[in-house]
């Protein structure tokens, strides 16, 4: 196969032992994985180290936009794949992807959209309908934004396409899972917001939680997912809250 055709599929972890196996297999068919690890103690490394066609590399975590942006200078091939542990690529996608890079037709990154899953559940509404990620780029195209520390986006130099087939993203394990998410994306937020001088009010922690909590679950129908929908649409207003808890901690310790 040429060069230009093969994949270096990427992935950050930290504590993904129960993900692991399913994610790995999802991937076989790239042409070499790289696993870059934030010295993980729960088993993960064992399991990645059992896999001889895996390559890892363990890393201190500072922030995802680092983190991804150290992984992509480790692939070795033009077109990188990025997954997380509690993603997986169905066989459809897996063929629409190979497909896609044979003829990108001057496009250097791809975006997809993810199916949620609480648990085995599916996850309709609950703002999760329009989710939409890039996953597929040419590595000398794309850098992360390195102030943009949560929710990172990438910087595409050129242009871009949405994937028609979707990811599976097993997000949920349990709501505790759900509830430590979003505390540890809320304290990188926090940073990333104290560091702009951004403070925090009354506003922040009544108002701004409230809307987010009212617009998923009524306006983006997260009701109709019943008491997963509740409890997804709760723990999502409550890491807003979180978030501003953080940042006001931030101030203090000036």
């Amino acid at each position: 196969m040429n060069t230009s055709q093969k994949i270096s599929a990427l992935m950050i972890t930290f504590n993904e032992v129960n993900h692991i196996d399913d994610v790995i297999k999802t991937i076989q068919f790239a042409d070499e994985i790289i696993v870059i690890d934030s010295f993980s103690i729960d088993g993960t490394l064992e399991k990645l180290k059992s896999y001889t066609n895996v390559k890892t590399i363990q890393r201190k975590f500072i922030n995802f936009a680092d983190q991804r942006n150290f992984a992509i200078k480790q692939a070795k091939y033009d077109w990188v794949l990025f997954i997380d542990a509690d993603e997986r690529i169905p066989e459809d996608l897996k063929s629409e992807i190979t497909n896609r890079i044979k003829n990108p037709n001057g496009v250097v990154g791809f975006m997809v959209k993810r199916l949620f899953f609480f648990k085995q559940k599916r996850i309709r509404f609950s703002g999760f309908q329009t989710d939409t990620t890039y996953r597929l780029f040419k590595k000398d195209y794309v850098k992360y934004i390195e102030d943009k520390i949560v929710h990172e986006m990438p910087m595409l130099n050129g242009k871009s396409e949405l994937l028609k087939k979707r990811m599976l993203h097993y997000c949920f394990d349990s709501a505790q899972h759900y509830k430590s998410k979003m505390e540890h994306y809320a304290k990188l937020k926090a940073l990333e917001l104290f560091r702009k001088g951004k403070k925090a009010n009354i506003f922040h922690f009544v108002f701004k939680p409230l809307y987010k909590f009212v617009i998923n679950y009524f306006f983006r129908l997260g009701f109709l997912d019943g008491k997963e929908g509740l409890t997804i649409c709760y723990l999502g207003a409550y890491g807003v809250y979180y978030r501003y808890q953080e940042l006001k901690k931030l101030k203090h310790q000036l």
